[in-house]
């Protein structure tokens, strides 16, 4: 389907989100959200797309937040509900099954940057921010910020970025864990799309149940964890993809994948 605020491209084994309001820095809209949130379903129930690549228009930016004319209009009683819409959308897309990896390409602030913390895997440009400024607007973050960026660079350090709101470049971004490298702008979607093939080229249920038991590991007690893994371990032990990967590592071949 064709979107307003979206670009959409399937390739092969991997399709690539473009947040597309170049012209707002690619802040989220409600618009914007609701075709995220539809885009992000399809490649859920496309067997052929093994990985997504999120990532903004232009240069400038990858998303810029909110948009604070929609934010504005939120109340006491509304603020909640705005707050839990946001949270189920980056919930659907770090729980969608399949790597989601950011290509940040600028500004990635408040909403922005909550939307990169829901994806697995971030790369940035060299030009790219990061932040949660929320409380420079009198709120706090509202998308899953002060959870994900918890569990990701630890207590103290999420409680300097949000609690200052300062924005830090991709060199103390990299440096807390907050992404996983620096490109430039030119190399930045090359090497995400390189990423993707290589896991869209791994068996899809092992990768599916190794993202479940990663996401365990922050969201449950340890030995709850371990029980997880060990539970997917025996699942993937019984499909057709363990036998074919063993089977080709034995006979010193390429391995062929069905997900099966």
């Amino acid at each position: 389907m064709e979107y307003q605020t979206l670009l959409v491209e399937k390739k092969a084994g991997y399709t690539i989100i473009t947040l597309n309001r170049p012209d707002k820095l690619n802040a989220l809209n409600a618009l914007l959200l609701l075709e995220l949130a539809e885009a992000a379903g399809s490649v859920r129930n496309d067997d052929s797309t093994h990985a997504l690549i999120v990532t903004g228009s232009g240069t400038k930016a990858f998303a810029a937040g909110a948009d604070i004319a929609e934010l504005h209009e939120q109340n006491a009683e509304t603020g909640a509900e705005f707050a839990r819409r946001g949270q189920q959308i980056f919930s659907n897309i770090e729980h969608i099954g399949k790597p989601v990896i950011a290509a940040v390409n600028g500004f990635a602030l408040g909403g922005g940057c909550e939307l990169a913390l829901a994806c697995h895997v971030r790369f940035c440009s060299m030009n790219a921010k990061f932040g949660q400024p929320e409380v420079n607007l009198g709120i706090i973050p509202g998308y899953g910020g002060t959870q994900r960026l918890t569990r990701l660079v630890g207590a103290a350090k999420a409680a300097e970025l949000i609690l200052s709101g300062n924005i830090i470049d991709a060199q103390t971004a990299a440096s807390i864990g907050l992404v996983n490298s620096i490109h430039t702008s030119e190399e930045l979607l090359p090497f995400a799309e390189k990423f993707a093939q290589t896991v869209a080229g791994k068996a899809p249920i092992a990768i599916r149940a190794a993202l479940s038991a990663i996401l365990a590991a922050g969201q449950t007690a340890a030995d709850a964890g371990m029980e997880t893994e060990a539970r997917h371990f025996g699942v993937v032990c019984g499909t057709e993809d363990f036998a074919e990967g063993t089977a080709a590592f034995l006979e010193k071949r390429a391995a062929v994948f069905t997900g099966k």
